[in-house]
């Protein structure tokens, strides 16, 4: 029985969490990936049902550390990228959600490289956003943004480059 279908009875998730006890640390990671991928793919409308999933498992085990030390936090992390998301969701209308979108990430005063996912649809982006809001140090800055324009060009080839706006795509 999966988490989210033995949300209706009380004694499924008791049969769950009780289950997960026992079996220990590689039951209990597969279920944070579940849970993870429920993170990634949840959509407009659903943040309720999702923060019920969230509320629920973190009731089921309120210790994840006992599982591994990892997961001390884990729920705080799973809060925070439902919140970002979530927000991220609201603030941009379906209809501007085509094209790409990339993630860029940096800290203007430290030697550090500066990080960019780019190519990704609009439900991976804000996932990443989410993600990578929820643990954002001092000084860094995080972008969440759609590529109106790009050039692109391989290594080895001919001078060709490839030009395409949004409205080519």
């Amino acid at each position: 029985m999966s988490y989210e279908s033995a949300l209706g009875t009380p004694g499924a998730l008791e049969a769950f969490r009780r289950e997960m006890t026992e079996e220990g640390f590689t039951p209990f990671r597969l279920f944070l990936e579940g849970f993870r991928e429920r993170l990634k793919t949840f959509g407009d409308g659903e943040t309720e049902r999702v923060r019920d999933l969230l509320d629920t498992a973190k009731g089921l085990f309120p210790e994840p550390r006992v599982f591994s030390p990892s997961w001390a936090l884990v729920w705080d992390e799973f809060e925070g990228i439902l919140t970002t998301k979530s927000a991220v969701l609201a603030s941009i209308p379906q209809e501007k959600r085509d094209g790409e979108w990339q993630i860029i990430l940096d800290n203007p005063f430290t030697n550090t490289d500066l990080v960019c996912y780019p190519g990704m649809t609009f439900m991976n982006a804000a996932y990443m956003y989410a993600y990578f809001r929820t643990d954002l140090k001092q000084n860094e800055y995080l972008r969440l943004q759609k590529v109106a324009t790009l050039i692109i060009t391989q290594g080895g080839e001919e001078l060709g480059l490839v030009t395409a706006s949004q409205e080519d795509r």
